[in-house]
């Protein structure tokens, strides 16, 4: 058990750093954005919520990484046309960004009619984006893809949107990030725990010394609603389908009133996080899937909470 009165995430003193009133067209929420560097400012692609209720995603940059300029206009909407507009007819939301190779790959969740799909975007200078491919079947969601290649394939965590499994976390393979297969479970939620509802891959998973460290949310049902939480987990740095350890507890849960009450309240969940570069990462969540907020937290003390206070992956 974490004894340590001082939070695991120390919140930035000026949150939330986006609302609806720093956008610069009419939505009405700027939450669950991905992050990353790039040249080195950092990127924020949040997701808004228009007045049709459907989702949008926007971009927004800063020099300090709390201080953001929102770009002037959208930067990715429902395909209108094209061969993705079929299953992208009801918004794209969510977004992470993952590096590699040169490039920054964004997956999304695409929703239609038909579910929820995951759909791959790359860009190189996040002044154009090119879509790649519909990567999933329905229902899916919450896909983060590692950002290092293993034997010469990429790897991705996901969530099947299902309450078959139930709502537990897989990963799957890939050779040219279009066909996916190899898929196994990796971790499931645990009966009265905090996660016991359902989980799912958060921020792109950060390599540490000891393994990749993988910021994830959990849910836990309650009578006024569910509670959206985050933890981490540590995946083998050669196999990162063995994971080597669970945080029996949280390290951050709605607590300011920008968390608690909103368009859906009582969440804070993350698309993205950067390594600062002194042993700490920024990270980056949504709160309420109202607003956006930002905090800082030590690697090395999320890795050992994982390492030395750990519930079994499988529950």
């Amino acid at each position: 058990m974490n004894m340590n009165p001082t939070p695991l995430v120390t919140r930035y003193a000026h949150n939330p750093i986006l609302t609806r009133d720093d956008i610069p067209y009419p939505v009405v929420t700027v939450h669950n954005a991905g992050a990353t560097l790039f040249e080195g400012r950092t990127m924020l692609l949040f997701r808004s919520h228009l007045r049709t209720g459907r989702s949008i995603l926007g971009l927004a940059e800063s020099e300090d990484g709390y201080n953001f300029t929102v770009r002037p206009e959208p930067f990715m909407t429902a395909d209108p046309h094209g061969p993705f507009a079929e299953y992208e007819e009801y918004g794209v939301e969510d977004p992470r960004i993952c590096r590699i190779d040169g490039e920054y790959l964004i997956t999304y969740s695409a929703y239609s009619r038909h579910g929820v799909r995951i759909g791959l975007a790359k860009t190189r200078d996040f002044e154009t984006v090119e879509r790649v491919s519909m990567i999933t079947q329905a229902d899916m969601r919450n896909v983060v893809i590692f950002p290092q290649k293993f034997d010469g394939r990429y790897a991705r965590l996901d969530r099947p949107h299902s309450e078959i499994s139930p709502w537990s976390m897989w990963i799957s393979y890939s050779p040219d990030l279009v066909h996916w297969g190899e898929s196994k479970v990796v971790m499931k939620p645990v009966t009265y725990h905090w996660d016991e509802m359902k989980i799912g891959p958060g921020a792109t998973p950060i390599r540490t010394g000891k393994g990749w460290l993988n910021i994830y949310h959990g849910v836990f049902p309650t009578m006024d609603g569910s509670i959206y939480r985050l933890g981490v987990a540590l995946h083998d740095l050669d196999d990162p389908s063995r994971i080597i350890g669970v945080a029996d507890e949280w390290i951050l849960q709605p607590e300011d009133p920008w968390e608690i009450s909103g368009y859906v309240h009582n969440v804070v969940f993350t698309c993205g996080a950067v390594e600062v570069g002194d042993g700490t990462i920024r990270l980056y969540w949504g709160g309420a899937d109202t607003v956006m907020c930002a905090g800082t937290a030590v690697i090395d003390e999320l890795v050992e909470l994982c390492l030395n206070n750990s519930r079994p992956p499988m529950g």
